[in-house]
């Protein structure tokens, strides 16, 4: 079976519609408790306590390490801007999750190694779109070439990594 035949039946077996009705469950989920016991400096303190710095960066310089890449190996492969790098390197800066998705194929990162890389800039790869779903099915099969993936993506009118 060829990797297009393979992407179909992929997508089939894994897209989930949603089966929630998304404001009901968003009220149920986010419903906030307004108890005068919650006062700003819990919630504050809360937040210190669990909030991850730069997780994200972190990890992403491991990945690149534990490979012995250079950074302008990782950069050049997928065509991410120097200076963006550069920021990602240096400066507080949250990427998109497209160029996230991009450094992963760079690296060619496992599906577990993406999604925890993902997870540490707060995304996901969802079962619930098309796009999510051809690029957990890509790092899966080890598609690691763009020009590979957004051909994948174009098949299935998904907007294409690198085109901002």
């Amino acid at each position: 079976m060829n990797l297009k035949k393979e992407l179909e039946e992929y997508l089939k077996l894994n897209l989930e519609t949603e089966r929630f009705n998304g404001f009901g469950m968003a009220k149920a989920k986010f419903s906030i408790m307004r108890d005068e016991e919650y006062c700003e400096s819990t919630i504050s303190d809360y937040i210190n306590d669990n909030k991850d710095d730069n997780n994200f960066q972190k990890l992403l310089f491991k990945y690149i390490d534990d490979r012995g890449l250079k950074d302008s190996d990782v950069y050049n492969k997928v065509n991410i801007d120097r200076r963006l790098f550069s920021k990602i390197r240096n400066d507080n800066y949250h990427p998109s999750k497209n160029t996230i998705i991009m450094l992963a194929l760079s690296l060619e990162l496992s599906e577990k190694e993406l999604e925890d890389l993902l997870t540490s800039a707060a995304y996901s790869l969802p079962k619930n779109n098309v796009f999510d779903l051809i690029i957990r099915f890509c790092f899966i099969n080890k598609i690691y070439n763009i020009e590979d993936v957004n051909s994948f993506l174009m098949d299935h009118e998904q907007e294409l990594l690198g085109s901002f």
